[in-house]
């Protein structure tokens, strides 16, 4: 396998690491994911965790992108203002002079002067996705759902501006930490979404001047005058937050719901996405569940990467 492989690829966060290696084309051979993001690696830090995700793989050049570039990662990498595109991005990636195993250089993430804002990582998948349904780089908003979920609008190839929502860090916190979870447990693998988010929906959208954060109670209150089960309150609370992130988007957009979304992430949460933008109006979304390999080898070929050799001898890591 060793001929034929060229690049390993780290989409390393701030829970997770995922690793990927591609062979010459491009296409992945093998992947393997851990729960060493950068707030619980191994014993031996980020040099550990490389070497035991990469063990038996061939000697490769390693690219890396997400939190691992962050002020708390492995190396800060220096944001890179939008507008950018993926040569911009890549001209910003660093090598890892303390990387010993691999030939590792760290991508930068995306910064935002007005209004203020920052992400590592989701520049990453919108790459990947571009590669994947190049038709939307002309313009479209890529969608990327999570604990802080980015609206990103690209134009012309490149990343405009961006927008970023902690829905999921906001449900998480009022499901666990508030009156509004208090007796509630999450079922995990209830069909999504059901009727109650479909609920939360229409009554984020009918909120007004008030806004979602002016009838979060309703949880709470709806519970307890029996009109909604206390099953059906963590589908109903995501009903609202999502609904209340396609409300905001659809007043900025003044109602133009023209603009082609694609979503990016895991499918169920996408799904969830995909059913508000159905309800906002909007034309149905196109869905990348992968994005990030893709973009960790579009960047790695537009840094210059994929041409060069490692420049010391075997670095493979054996079991």
């Amino acid at each position: 396998m060793s001929a034929h492989v060229r690049l390993i690829g780290l989409d390393w966060g701030t829970s997770s690491l995922r690793a990927y290696l591609y062979d010459v084309d491009g296409r992945v051979v093998a992947s393997r994911r851990h729960a060493w993001g950068i707030r619980q690696l191994p014993e031996g830090g980020y040099a550990a965790a490389l070497q035991a995700i990469t063990a038996d793989w061939p000697p490769c050049i390693a690219v890396a992108a997400g939190m691992v570039g962050s002020r708390q990662g492995w190396l800060e990498v220096p944001y890179v203002d939008v507008p950018a595109d993926a040569a911009a991005i890549a001209q910003g990636a660093r090598r890892v002079e303390a990387c010993d195993t691999h030939a590792l250089w760290i991508f930068p993430g995306l910064r935002q002067q007005a209004p203020a804002n920052v992400m590592r990582g989701e520049e990453t998948q919108v790459v990947g996705a571009l590669t994947q349904q190049p038709r939307r780089g002309a313009h479209a908003r890529f969608v990327l759902p999570g604990t802080h979920s980015k609206w990103a609008s690209v134009s012309d190839g490149r990343i405009v501006a961006f927008d970023t929502w902690m829905t999921g860090e906001i449900y998480a916190l009022l499901l666990q930490h508030s009156i509004l979870g208090a007796g509630v447990s999450v079922d995990h693998a209830k069909p999504l979404p059901g009727p109650a988010f479909e609920r939360g929906l229409h009554d984020a959208r009918a909120s007004g001047d008030a806004g979602v954060f002016g009838r979060l109670f309703w949880v709470r209150a709806l519970m307890l005058n029996g009109e909604l089960a206390i099953e059906d309150v963590p589908d109903f609370l995501s009903g609202l937050l999502i609904g209340e992130e396609f409300r905001l988007a659809s007043l900025r957009d003044r109602g133009d719901s023209a603009v082609p979304l694609c979503l990016i992430g895991d499918a169920s949460l996408c799904q969830r996405y995909a059913t508000a933008a159905a309800h906002f109006g909007y034309t149905a979304p196109t869905i990348v569940e992968d994005a990030a390999a893709s973009g960790l080898w579009q960047l790695a070929w537009a840094a210059g990467l994929l041409a060069q050799a490692p420049s010391f001898g075997f670095f493979g890591v054996h079991a």
